[in-house]
C-alpha cells in the first residue's frame, strides 16, 4: 500500500469532510416541489448561510416557477460570502462572530419586522447553521448590545459547553429559543439546518430561533453561577422573574413547522473515513460528540494513538483515527505585563496532543475547525508530525509554556504547520484525525 505524504492524507481527509457538509449538495432535496399559495420568506443566520442561501437560490431557480414571490433576509459573518455570490431574490447581510456587533443586532431587528402580516398561505424557509447566535443578536428587554457582547466574551473564555452556553443566551435574546418562530405565526416555517453542536440538538444550533425549548431562567441562572459570570442587573431581574422565558412545546404553530438536518458532524465524519477507506487506510471513527477541554481530549486522543503505534490495540496499524464535536478552553488571565496567547481550541488540543506523544514515531495528526477558522484567528487548524517538538525547541519555544499561555497558533506557525484554507462557508465543528503508520 502507497500512501500520500502523511500531511497531504489529513489535509485531503479534512476537505472531504468539508465537502460533505457544503449546502450545495443536500439543500435542493428538502425544498418544497412547489411554492406555497401565498409567499415565500427566506430567512438565516449562520458561518454558513452565506453558502445555504446561494444554494437555495439555485434550487429556487432549477425547480419553481421564476414569477414566484420570493424575498427575505440572511446574516452570515464577515468573509463568508461564497466567492461570486450576488443574491437575486435575497439581501444578505455580514456581521460580527463571535462576539456580536450592531450590524448583527440592526439585521435581526429586520428580521422580525419581516414577520409581521405573515398567513397561513405563506412559506417561511429558515437557514439555520452554527454561529447563527452570535450573528443573530438581538437582547432581551431591558439589555443593550455592549451587555450581549460582554457576557459573550465571558462565556467564550469560560470553559461552558456550547449547550450551556446557548442555553444562556437565548433566555437574553429577543429572537432565539423560539421566538423567531413564533413571529412567523401562523405561516408554515420550514427550517433547514446545519449542525455543528454534540448530538445535533436543533434547540442548540444557533441557540435554537425556530425550535421549542425546553430550558428554563432557573438553568440559566444556575450555568451563570457555576462559570461565575458576572450579569446585568436588568438580565439577574428577568431571569429571576422569568420574565425571559423561551417558547416553549406545546404551542399549537409548532403544528406548522418542519426540520430537517442537512449536513451533521457525523454526516462529515463517515466521508473522511471512506475517503481513507479508499486509499486503503483502515479508519476508526471515534466518536462526533467529544466535549471538554480541549488540552484534556487531546491526551486521551495521544494516549490511545500510543497504544495503536505501540501495541496495535484497539486497532492495529496503519490507520486513522476520526473525531469531532466540540471542545472548550477555559482562558486564565495572562500575567501582568503579558499579552494571551493566540490559539483556538483546534490548536490547543493539538498542542497537548502533542506533549503527550513526545515524539512518538509514526504518529501524525491534524486538528481543525470545518468552517476554516479556528477561534479568530485565520487558521483552520494546524499539523503534528513526531518532529514538532523538536522542531519547536530547535526555534525557542517551550511547548508547555505556549500550552499554559493559551498560544498554540503562536506555537505552530513558526513550523509552518499551520493550516490555512479560508472560509469554507459550512461549518459542522470539530475535526480530529490521528494517522498512525
Amino acid at each position: 500500500m502507497t500512501l500520500p505524504d502523511p500531511k497531504a492524507l489529513l489535509r485531503q481527509l479534512y476537505q472531504a469532510a468539508v465537502d460533505r457538509a457544503l449546502p450545495a449538495r443536500t439543500l435542493a432535496a428538502e425544498l418544497p416541489p412547489a411554492p406555497p399559495r401565498g409567499r415565500t420568506l427566506v430567512l438565516g443566520a449562520g458561518k454558513a448561510a452565506g453558502a445555504m442561501a446561494q444554494a437555495l437560490e439555485a434550487a429556487l431557480q432549477a425547480q419553481w416557477p421564476a414569477d414566484a414571490p420570493v424575498s427575505g433576509l440572511v446574516i452570515t459573518a464577515y468573509g463568508h460570502t461564497p466567492p461570486g455570490y450576488r443574491p437575486r431574490r435575497l439581501e444578505l447581510v455580514e456581521a460580527a462572530h463571535p462576539v456580536p456587533d450592531a450590524a448583527g443586532q440592526a439585521a435581526a431587528q429586520r428580521m422580525l419586522a419581516l414577520c409581521q402580516g405573515l398567513s397561513v398561505d405563506d412559506l417561511v424557509i429558515c437557514l439555520i447553521s452554527g454561529g447563527g447566535s452570535s450573528l443573530l443578536s438581538l437582547p432581551a428587554a431591558g439589555l443593550s448590545l455592549a451587555d450581549k457582547q460582554a457576557l459573550n466574551r465571558a462565556l467564550l473564555h469560560s470553559g461552558a459547553s456550547i449547550g450551556e452556553m446557548n442555553c444562556v443566551r437565548k433566555h437574553l435574546s429577543a429572537i432565539k429559543g423560539g421566538r423567531l418562530a413564533a413571529a412567523c405565526a401562523p405561516a408554515q416555517v420550514l427550517t433547514l439546518l446545519i449542525s455543528d453542536v454534540p448530538g445535533d440538538e436543533p434547540g442548540v444550533i444557533a441557540s435554537g430561533p425556530t425550535v421549542a425549548d425546553a430550558s428554563s431562567c432557573r438553568d440559566a441562572l444556575a450555568i451563570c453561577a457555576r462559570y461565575r459570570l458576572s450579569l446585568p442587573a436588568a438580565a439577574r431581574a428577568g431571569l429571576e422573574l422569568g420574565a425571559f422565558e423561551t417558547v416553549k412545546p406545546g404551542e399549537a404553530f409548532w403544528a406548522q413547522q418542519r426540520l430537517r438536518m442537512l449536513a451533521t458532524p457525523q454526516m462529515s465524519l463517515e466521508a473522511a473515513a471512506e475517503a481513507a477507506r479508499a486509499l486503503g487506510l483502515a479508519a476508526h471513527i471515534l466518536s462526533d460528540e467529544v466535549e471538554g477541554e480541549a488540552r484534556e481530549v487531546g491526551r486521551v486522543h495521544a494516549a490511545l494513538a500510543r497504544a495503536v503505534a505501540r501495541r496495535g490495540q484497539p486497532f492495529p496499524k496503519p490507520c486513522v483515527l476520526i473525531s469531532g464535536g466540540e471542545t472548550t478552553v477555559t482562558v486564565k488571565p495572562p500575567p501582568p505585563g503579558q499579552a494571551l496567547g493566540q490559539g483556538g481550541r483546534a490548536t490547543e488540543f493539538l498542542l497537548a496532543c502533542a506533549i503527550a506523544l513526545d515524539g512518538e514515531g509514526g504518529v501524525y495528526g491534524l486538528s481543525a475547525d470545518t468552517d476554516g477558522i479556528d477561534g479568530v484567528g485565520d487558521n483552520a487548524g494546524a499539523f503534528l508530525t513526531p518532529s514538532s517538538l523538536a522542531r519547536a525547541r530547535a526555534l525557542g519555544l517551550n511547548p508547555r509554556a505556549e500550552l499554559d499561555a493559551h498560544n498554540a497558533r503562536g506555537f505552530f506557525a513558526p513550523l509552518g504547520d499551520l493550516l490555512v484554507t479560508g472560509p469554507s462557508f459550512t461549518n459542522v465543528n470539530d475535526f480530529r484525525a490521528l494517522l498512525i503508520l
